[in-house]
């Protein structure tokens, strides 16, 4: 059996109590506080496998790939492998027709096990001479370029004559969070329009590349397809009066996804249909103005296609009751999901495998490392008879959790489990 055979035989609906959109789509849950995704139940498989545990439902990656294919059939899909990539990922979004984004040498050669080099994208704000021979290597389909000084290194490495793409900042604030925030002019990614315009004629010098097109990303947990049409006139307006010849246009990813549920005032979800129907009248209207071809586009989620596939389950070890607030420690934290920690990331927590009788009470759920940020979860609502022993579930934790987790405080790493149709796999 492999990942991809893990295909569940019912869609159950969700109980009340689980938010839906926030947890996979095979999730079902009991009134007695069982809870199965993928037709998996959650605290067997804790008690199976150990805690801290992540579980990614493979029917749920397969819907997201499905939902972006239906809403840009045109468009070419690029999964943004940094929200999570192993080799069995890879093979299945690879067979949902997707390409896939690599940043790094070592993200090229996982790729290179789920689809063909022409499908792979490569870029990244610095790529090393070792990420250049990865690429050549496996002969990847694009290269984005980030910055002058690369060109001549990108060229010295091509095989053959490599299609590339430049990176524009556009100046457009998507107007998400600080730290993940990378259209605006005053951070380290992509060029300004003067240096790309530097850039196009650099390249046209270089027998070993073929300037094709160019690249925007925006951000990350963009809530609205705006920025995008802002970002697709501007881009289009430079490549016109640049007389670049706009074969290929990447707009990138970053669309939100919702991680707090309908009774957060946290970002919603940018639906691919919204997406599609705004971004697809917008780069029709600058070409259409412009009098250039409508050139092919590409998008790349990431986290949009696997962050509601994740659950992670920690086991609770201690409650402290400090002051006016209830600190509920876990066997887990920062070393399986930094995001809290690095940028203020929040996720809603809930007990499992046990009925709720208590009533709900605020609770700070902190994980096990030594960093007073190392907070999970703060002030949700959780059984007042929480005890130690108990199961706690996070929802939406299957992107940028094992990409950027450590071993800080020796801490092993946590297993991720594929679950479909009544089995799990290490994948």
């Amino acid at each position: 059996m492999t990942l991809a055979d893990l295909i569940p035989t019912l869609r159950p609906t969700l109980a009340a109590r689980l938010e839906p959109g926030l947890w996979p789509v095979t999730t079902a849950a009991t009134c007695d506080g069982r809870v199965s995704v993928g037709g998996c139940d959650l605290a067997e498989l804790a008690a199976r496998h150990g805690t801290p545990l992540q579980v990614l439902d493979v029917a749920d990656v397969r819907e997201r790939c499905r939902a972006y294919r239906r809403a840009l059939p045109d468009a070419e899909i690029v999964y943004a492998a940094k929200a999570l990539l192993t080799p069995a990922l890879a093979r299945l979004v690879g067979a949902e027709g997707m390409s896939i984004d690599a940043c790094s040498g070592g993200e090229v050669a996982i790729a290179a096990a789920g689809v063909s080099g022409e499908r792979i994208l490569l870029h990244g704000n610095v790529k090393t001479d070792a990420d250049l021979r990865a690429a050549a290597e496996a002969r990847v389909g694009l290269i984005v370029i980030d910055s002058l000084d690369e060109i001549a290194r990108v060229a010295a490495h091509a095989r053959g004559v490599q299609d590339v793409l430049i990176r524009v900042t556009p100046g457009v604030d998507a107007h998400t969070l600080p730290g993940l925030t990378t259209g605006t002019l005053n951070q380290q990614f992509g060029l300004p329009f003067p240096e790309a315009a530097i850039a196009a004629k650099e390249i046209g010098t270089r027998r070993g590349l073929r300037l094709v097109g160019l690249h925007c990303h925006l951000g990350s947990q963009v809530t609205s397809p705006a920025p995008y049409v802002d970002a697709v006139h501007r881009v289009v307006g430079f490549a016109a009066e640049q007389e670049i010849d706009l074969q290929v246009l990447d707009m990138g990813g970053g669309h939100a996804v919702d991680v707090r549920g309908a009774a957060h005032d946290g970002p919603a979800t940018l639906d691919p249909k919204d997406l599609a129907r705004d971004l697809g009248r917008a780069l029709r209207g600058a070409c259409a103005h412009h009098g250039i071809a409508v050139p092919h586009l590409l998008v790349e989620p990431g986290r949009a296609i696997v962050a509601r596939a994740g659950v992670t389950l920690y086991r609770v070890w201690a409650v402290k009751h400090v002051g006016d607030t209830t600190f509920v420690a876990v066997d887990g934290g920062m070393s399986d999901n930094p995001r809290p920690a690095l940028y203020g990331a929040r996720h809603p927590v809930r007990r499992i495998g046990k009925p709720v009788r208590a009533p709900l009470s605020p609770m700070t759920v902190v994980g096990r490392h030594c960093e007073a940020t190392d907070r999970i979860a703060e002030e949700v609502p959780l059984p007042a008879d929480l005890a130690v022993g108990d199961l706690l579930a996070v929802p939406c934790t299957g992107a940028y959790t094992r990409s950027m987790a450590s071993t800080y405080n020796a801490v092993a790493p946590t297993p991720m489990l594929g679950v479909g149709g009544g089995a799990a796999l290490p994948i």
